[in-house]
């Protein structure tokens, strides 16, 4: 954008006159303004584009970042773009480089060439960043033009955090010049340090067991912060792959940004991992987090969203004092490049960066021929009209591959040996989507674009621990799904309306029945309502009824995990188990592995028989071709419903 200075606190550009920052308008002699700005969690997104979908987006992507990055460089005097962790996995373009293309050595990975086309100053790897295994890591950011930090993996460990053998450098600082208030160059010593999860050492220890270890956060800020202080740095940025958790440290905190602050020397937190904003709602009244001055324990910080949903940005005076360069003030936004209108829809705020788009354009077209190359096949349909009131392979699919997964992750430990279950609900089952809003994939190909309608959101996989007693009352929860029953009553309405499909779990491991004819012991939000009500029946694990005091893992998302539904046995409390990767991605490296898929509803749950009573439900009329093919109950048409869908009738 060209731009010329107009008056003091505004440059004129394309866009008409933009305020600069007050900082920039009140600094002095010995006093400037520093602009940082922070990507996080990119996950590859280049390009706004779902791949799995294929079709553009306007709430992602680096290209649309870099228009504000952009900007702000071009009314800025001093500015430093760092990059916050967790860019080499995540969307199909990288599985494609990971599972497809390769990174040999001397490869350039897309979502690195596209950094360097924007000019980054420096990033820290994320918990992603070791999914694909450390080759893969070492040989992807070899081609990195920016230095990428990491205190806490080690390689060879020492006594202490200072004497270890790190996998990349634990920090690193910049020598810049800085342009203060009177127009005067200086030289001010930037540190960047860099922080990740310890918890990589279980989300990936077929990749790092044996080859790295991974310190305490806090443990190793305490190490390094003064080494870099007597190193000469004068301002020190926290590159904190970790989210903003409780306020008090713990020993080998997941998400330990707050403590962090806490540490003498730092002067700035970039926050990540969690996928929020900060300053944001998600932090309103949080403990050592001040949401009005963007600040954790008094220490200037920000999270920019994920995927380049946003900008982070912290605006710092500084001053010169006694010969070294010291915070005078702060403040900290996250500047979005979408909105979301009243009636749902998206208004981009941006477009895109063409420097960025062009840097990657081959690989994000070989990124769209993969995804619409088959990578598996199905020998059944993969379909959801029947989701609602029968076993179905569309949710049958989601439970192998959970079952899958949770599995080769428990290996080793303390839950290897207990009985693992898997919950997955229907999401595209009709209702207000309309009478085309189905999963329907046919028998032969199936692409990884298609995994799209086989999981909707971008959930990660998370497992629980409970006992039987709960894993029937999450069936109690689900089965409020139906109406009560009367028996001997024809064509009576089956479903409740008011039940969102995504609450309807259906439990694989185990079989089970669903007695219509008593009331539903919650109500559509969770709460008791009947507490005597037992419409589970004939629950059975292993063949044999299942002990309520037993034990078991049930594998699921980190919406149910953490409390999204209110389903019992999982509130936050009971999650023993929490993976870094989302369900969707899980599904294709399953389809993958396997090449050929056979996820036949296998009926393991089922009405509870009811002699002479029928009653009727509605699905999307592309259901009439398996209708008659659906294991576990008698389903004919019933005419036409409301709205475009298709009547069907069932004889309990």
């Amino acid at each position: 954008m060209a731009i010329r200075l107009t008056r003091r606190g505004f440059i004129a550009g394309s866009a008409g006159l933009i305020a600069l920052h007050p900082f920039s308008v009140q600094a002095q002699a010995g006093q400037a303004h520093l602009r940082i700005m922070e990507t996080t969690d990119l996950h590859v997104h280049v390009f706004p584009y779902d791949y799995y979908g294929d079709r553009q987006i306007d709430t992602v992507g680096l290209s649309r970042t870099a228009s504000l990055i952009n900007d702000i460089r071009s009314e800025s005097t001093n500015s430093l773009l760092l990059d916050n962790g967790d860019f080499l996995q995540g969307n199909p373009m990288g599985d494609y480089i990971a599972y497809e293309r390769g990174m040999a050595e001397g490869d350039s990975h897309p979502i690195i060439t596209a950094m360097n086309a924007l000019g980054f100053d420096g990033s820290t790897l994320g918990n992603h960043e070791f999914n694909y295994g450390l080759p893969f890591l070492m040989n992807s950011v070899a081609g990195a033009a920016f230095p990428i930090v990491s205190c806490n993996v080690v390689k060879e460990m020492g006594a202490t955090p200072r004497e270890d053998t790190t996998l990349v450098p634990p920090y690193t600082i910049l020598e810049r010049t800085i342009t203060d208030g009177a127009g005067a160059e200086e030289t001010i010593k930037i540190g960047l340090i860099g922080f990740v999860p310890p918890q990589i050492m279980n989300w990936d220890r077929q990749n790092l067991d044996g080859n790295v270890q991974a310190r305490d956060i806090v443990e190793c800020a305490q190490a390094y912060v003064p080494q870099m202080k007597e190193e000469g740095a004068d301002i020190i940025i926290a590159l904190s792959h970790s989210g903003i958790g409780p306020a008090n440290p713990e020993d080998g905190m997941e998400n330990a940004s707050i403590p962090l602050a806490a540490i003498p020397g730092i002067d700035a937190i970039l926050t990540g991992h969690s996928h929020l904003t900060f300053p944001g709602p998600s932090y309103a009244d949080w403990a050592g987090a001040d949401n009005d001055a963007g600040t954790l324990l008094g220490v200037p910080a920000v999270m920019a969203g994920f995927w380049g949903s946003h900008m982070g940005l912290i605006d710092l005076m500084l001053e010169k004092d006694g010969g070294r360069w010291r915070v005078a003030s702060h403040t900290s936004e996250a500047r979005p490049i979408s909105r979301r209108e009243e009636d749902r829809s998206i208004t981009p705020l941006v477009e895109d960066y063409a420097p960025v788009l062009a840097s990657v354009q081959a690989d994000h077209e070989e990124t769209l021929a993969y995804v619409r190359r088959a990578v598996g096949t199905t020998e059944t349909p993969l379909h959801s009209y029947f989701a609602l009131v029968a076993d179905d392979p569309s949710v049958q699919i989601v439970s192998n591959a959970q079952l899958w997964y949770v599995a080769q992750q428990l290996e080793g430990t303390e839950y290897a040996d207990l009985p693992l279950l898997s919950a997955a609900a229907p999401f595209k089952a009709g209702g207000r989507g309309g009478p085309e809003y189905y999963t329907d994939v046919p028998v032969g190909d199936v692409a990884i674009k298609n995994v799209a309608d086989l999981y909707l959101y971008p959930n990660t996989v998370r497992a629980v621990l409970v006992t039987g007693a709960e894993v029937k009352d999450w069936l109690e929860r689900s089965a409020g799904m139906f109406n009560q029953i009367i028996a001997g009553e024809a064509d009576q309405v089956l479903l409740n309306p008011s039940f969102p499909s995504y609450n309807f779990d259906i439990m694989d491991g185990v079989t089970y029945e669903i007695d219509l004819t008593q009331p539903s012991k919650f109500d559509r939000d969770g709460a008791v309502i009947n507490d005597g009500a037992n419409r589970i029946v004939n629950l059975m694990f292993d063949g044999q009824p299942i002990d309520p005091e037993q034990q078991f893992i049930i594998a699921t998302n980190n919406y149910r995990a953490s409390g999204g539904g209110s389903f019992p046995g999982a509130d936050g409390s009971t999650i023993i188990f929490e993976g870094p990767d989302t369900n969707r991605d899980v599904i294709v490296r399953y389809i993958v592995e396997q090449g050929s898929i056979n996820p036949a509803a296998d009926a393991n749950w089922s009405f509870a028989a009811m002699p002479g009573t029928t009653v009727l439900f509605d699905t999307g009329p592309g259901g009439a071709q398996y209708a008659d093919s659906v294991p576990g109950v008698s389903i004919t048409p019933a005419g036409d419903g409301p709205d475009g869908f298709a009547r069907f009738q069932i004889d309990l």
